[in-house]
Parts: structure tokens; C-alpha cells; sequence
């Protein structure tokens, strides 16, 4: 059996009885490594796992999956996913391979970015289309996630940002020399990510969002010192959200009035959120 093993948002206790379970029953134990991080050393799993864990880079999930595979008919193995397994489509690529092996897959799901973004008060059912934003380059500035932000907008949803990180990148010159260097890790910030918000709106000025439109920032959601904090885009682009994951919400026109109280005991300018909330919405207290 190959076990697809969600572990959650912040530390090694976040996996769930079951997923321990096949962890523990597993003859080899992968863990994924570059579409999210883990807020703690693979060295703190394998103590509280009693099991080694095999760091797989995305060179090894994605071109060299039938390592992973390897005796998955004969064996249990696992490959564990910080957050959900589905949160991103590599895992389902692997899967498709599983299957075409003969070799029986079972998933063991977990909290993910997707759904504890409700921490912030936002109701999930008022969300539409979830977004990337990539590091920009001098030659490569893409802004093709703006038509979906504005979709969301028009119908009054709320927009989820996932932000790009940075893991075993090569730079263009070690990747034509075929040379094992690799780049330090980066993690977008929200303020990096708001001010390229800001520069595609600027280039596109559909109004998608603006300056002023209401957001809710969130910085290592589900750990212990999760930081959660509401105000405008303009407001948050100075804020301090300290170490990542970060990620950011840009608030939809249907804020309900439940939703727009927890935004207020998140506000990092309480005042300056009811103008905008009387103005934008037309709630007030």
C-alpha cells in the first residue's frame, strides 16, 4: 500500500492517529519537502514517528516517482504531505502512477491552509477561487491569477492568496551548467506579495481590489504563535507578520455581519476598519 499522509499545519503532533498509525506500519517514509514547509526539523518527526524519514525533493516526486513506488505492491510505504494530500497536484500525479503499477493507494487527510483559513472569521462557503502569487523577476512578471481575483470580486467572494516558497532552486546559470547548487529557500511575504498586488492592478486598473480594499493577513496559521491581523492592503503592507508560512485573504462584498465582527478583534486599526466597513459594506455597529 502506498499511504498518502496529511500532517497538517504546524509541528509533528499534527498528524492524525490514523495517519501515525500507517506511518509506523510503513517500511519506508517519505516526506515532501518543496510545496510547503513544516514548522519544525525532519529530525523532530522521526523521533516522535520512531521511524526515518527521507526528505523527497521535487526532482524525486515528480521525475523519479517509481523510487517512492519501489515494492509498494509487496510493502507498505508512506509519503507524508504538510497540510492535505491534495493540496497540490503533484500528489495526485503520483496517484495516476500508483494506479498504473497495480499498486493500492489510501489517503489520510489533514487540515490544510484551504480550510483553517476559516480562522479568520471568513466564512469558507463566501470564498471563490483560490490564487498563487509568484516571486516576480526583472523579465518575468506574471499577472494572469488577476482575472480570477476580479471574477471573485464581481460575485462578492472572498479571494484566498497562496504565496509562493522557494526550495532547491537552481539559478538559470547552475541549471545550463548542470551544477547541484542550489539557491537559499525564500518565502513570499505578505507584504512582498501585496505590493505585486498593487503593481498588477496598477497595469491592469480594473479594480479588482485597490489600496484600500479590506484583507486579512495570516502568518504559520495553526501553530502557537499564529499571527491573524485585518485591515486595508494599504494598512498591511507595513504590518509585521514575522516568520512564514504567510498567506493573505482580499475580503469579498458579501461580508456577513458575524464575519465582520471577528475582523474587528483582528483589526490592527479598529477605527480606521469600521470607516471601512460602513463605506465598503455598509455595516456598522
Amino acid at each position: 500500500m502506498l499511504y498518502i499522509v496529511g500532517l497538517g499545519l504546524s509541528d509533528e503532533r499534527d498528524i492524525t492517529v490514523k495517519g501515525l498509525e500507517a506511518v509506523k506500519g510503513s517500511e519506508r517514509v517519505y516526506l515532501e519537502a518543496y510545496t510547503s514547509i513544516l514548522m519544525v526539523p525532519k529530525e523532530r518527526l522521526e523521533k516522535f514517528y520512531g521511524k526515518e524519514v527521507i526528505i523527497a525533493h521535487r526532482e524525486t516526486v515528480e521525475s523519479d516517482s517509481d523510487s517512492i513506488l519501489r515494492d509498494a505492491d509487496k510493502v507498505d510505504v508512506s509519503l507524508l504531505v504538510v497540510g492535505d494530500p491534495y493540496g497540490a497536484t503533484t500528489h495526485t500525479d503520483l496517484v495516476i502512477r500508483a494506479h498504473e503499477l497495480g499498486i493500492q493507494v489510501k489517503t489520510i487527510h489533514n487540515a490544510s491552509i484551504m480550510n483553517a483559513v476559516g480562522a479568520t472569521g471568513l466564512q469558507l462557503y463566501s470564498f471563490g477561487q483560490t490564487i498563487s502569487l509568484v516571486f516576480f523577476t526583472e523579465d518575468w512578471r506574471p499577472d494572469s491569477f488577476y482575472d480570477r481575483v476580479k471574477e471573485n470580486s464581481d460575485i462578492g467572494l472572498h479571494t484566498l492568496c497562496l504565496l509562493d516558497i522557494k526550495v532547491r532552486e537552481q539559478s538559470i546559470e547552475n541549471m545550463m551548467r548542470g551544477r547541484q547548487i542550489f539557491e537559499p529557500p525564500r518565502y513570499m511575504s505578505i507584504n512582498l506579495a501585496i505590493e505585486q498586488l498593487l503593481e498588477v492592478e496598477e497595469k491592469r486598473q480594473q479594480k479588482a481590489y485597490t489600496k484600500d480594499t479590506l484583507a486579512v493577513g495570516v502568518s504559520r496559521l495553526g501553530s502557537d504563535d499564529q499571527i491573524i491581523k485585518a485591515g486595508t492592503l494599504k494598512q498591511l503592507l507595513t504590518e509585521d507578520f514575522g516568520a512564514p508560512l504567510h498567506s493573505l485573504v482580499l475580503v469579498g462584498s458579501r461580508l456577513h455581519l458575524l464575519e465582520a465582527e471577528i475582523l474587528r478583534s483582528n483589526a490592527v486599526d479598529l477605527e480606521g476598519l469600521n470607516l471601512v466597513l460602513k463605506r465598503d459594506f455598509g455595516i456598522e455597529r
